[in-house]
């Protein structure tokens, strides 16, 4: 790899005003590459495509800066087409260090957008290129994960900026937003795009499902049929594991601590147990649960001989890599790509996949594009909502406009070729009525 030079932006073919800030990517010679990624995966993307056509005719964005934290990926540089033919002038940076598809983030970059993500990248790297994107002082954040906006928080900005909001994508950074809120630390307007219909139900369930059984698959080839896998939390995430890894012949075990989820996954016909009972019976272990030391010392110990380890979660505090390190008698890297051998007391062998960071990334390309089409559109509307709607918003956690949610179904539906019934008058009458009973 050649080394990073920090590339200047060049003039953009958006109608947005290129920001000043330098693109840091690992190798622009990788550009046509990104951008024929970037192409195919907006082939699977028509409702944004169409959405971008509608704020270029529009200038939806005209002069809004936004600085963006997201997975550097070909589905994320559709979004960003989207915004900046509405004239926004876009900053990204990546939401995790091994998120970053190097050759998209060339593609973008070669395009006039400004982008600050190199995979594999440092910690100091990655906070450095979070201060970065905020030095763009944007007018709204889009984040997935909420570490844009926690240091915007942390540096004291979020109080004496000019931003009007932020919008967040994923499960982890809501949970986050939301308990900012509780405790008064929140300073501006979120939505919460995670939390809506067309995000969360296709996205969550389908696309992490499918993706992560995609990175498991990539980076160990293992056959799953047959396999016991253990999937900790039953949220759409974890029901779309476990629904895609029992659909290829694993037997799943759930791991819960909400009583009412850990019924479903019962009544889905999967095995419930805690995780101190699974952890001798798993063949792979997946964490989708959003918080810390889901699988700990205790587990590992008790885990058989190849036992595999990944995390679906956002952050990579699912999984107690320090007390695998901790235990392991000898730690051999890279024995395929993203799988590092953690050998145990015993001689016992534990394979941690992705560093305990996002395997549908680390290890694949994370979601498809067809379902990526539905969440980006959903941020691309409540982005726009945000921006007609920005005086007057109260500082709280807020949902997506229901109104959204329709018409990204409705503009799906219609690019798959499907159409549904409508209410008849008598039926729209029917329900607005108490009167009529039996």
């Amino acid at each position: 790899m050649t080394p990073r030079t920090p590339v200047a932006s060049s003039p953009a073919k958006a109608s947005s005003k290129p920001s000043s800030i330098p693109s840091d990517v690992a190798d622009m010679s990788l550009a046509a590459k990104g951008l024929a990624r970037i192409r195919w995966a907006g082939g699977e993307m028509p409702v944004l495509s169409a959405l971008g056509r509608r704020f270029a005719k529009a200038k939806a964005f005209q002069g809004v800066r936004i600085s963006a934290c997201l997975h550097v990926t070909a589905e994320t540089a559709n979004l960003v087409h989207a915004l900046r033919a509405g004239g926004a002038d876009v900053v990204l940076c990546a939401s995790n260090p091994l998120s970053t598809q190097d050759d998209v983030a060339a593609g973008l970059a070669s395009e006039g957008v400004t982008v600050l993500a190199v995979r594999g990248e440092g910690h100091d790297s990655y906070w450095k290129h979070i201060d970065a994107a905020l030095a763009h002082k944007p007018h709204l954040t889009i984040d997935d994960g909420a570490d844009l906006v926690s240091r915007l928080h942390e540096t004291g900005a979020a109080a004496t900026s000019e931003i009007w909001g932020s919008l967040e994508e994923t499960t982890t950074g809501v949970i986050r937003l939301r308990s900012m809120a509780r405790d008064g630390a929140l300073k501006i307007p979120v939505f919460a795009v995670n939390d809506a219909q067309c995000k969360h139900l296709f996205d969550n369930r389908y696309g992490t499902g499918q993706s992560t059984i995609d990175g498991i698959i990539r980076a160990t080839n293992l056959l799953i049929a047959g396999r016991t896998m253990v999937v900790a939390g039953y949220g759409w995430c974890g029901k779309g594991v476990s629904m895609r890894a029992r659909g290829l012949g694993a037997q799943v075990i759930v791991t819960e601590i909400d009583p009412v989820k850990a019924i479903e996954a019962a009544l889905d016909g999967h095995r419930v147990m805690p995780m101190d009972d699974a952890a001798p019976l798993g063949d792979v272990f997946v964490t989708v649960t959003g918080n810390r030391d889901v699988i700990r010392k205790e587990h590992l110990l008790a885990m058989k001989d190849g036992a595999i380890v990944c995390n679906s979660g956002h952050f990579d505090v699912e999984i107690d890599v320090k007390a695998m390190a901790r235990l392991a008698q000898k730690i051999e890297t890279d024995v395929r790509h993203e799988v590092d051998t953690y050998v145990m007391p015993g001689g016992r062998r534990v394979h941690l996949i992705g560093e305990g960071r996002l395997v549908n990334l680390a290890a694949a390309e994370g979601h498809p594009a067809s379902v990526m089409d539905m969440s980006f559109s959903v941020q691309a509307l409540t982005t726009a909502h945000l921006v007609a709607n920005r005086t007057g918003l109260e500082v709280k956690v807020h949902e997506v406009p229901p109104s959204v949610d329709v018409e990204v179904a409705s503009l799906k539906l219609a690019t798959m070729g499907l159409s549904i019934d409508k209410l008849t008058k008598a039926q729209e009458k029917y329900l607005k009525s108490w009167q009529e009973g039996t």
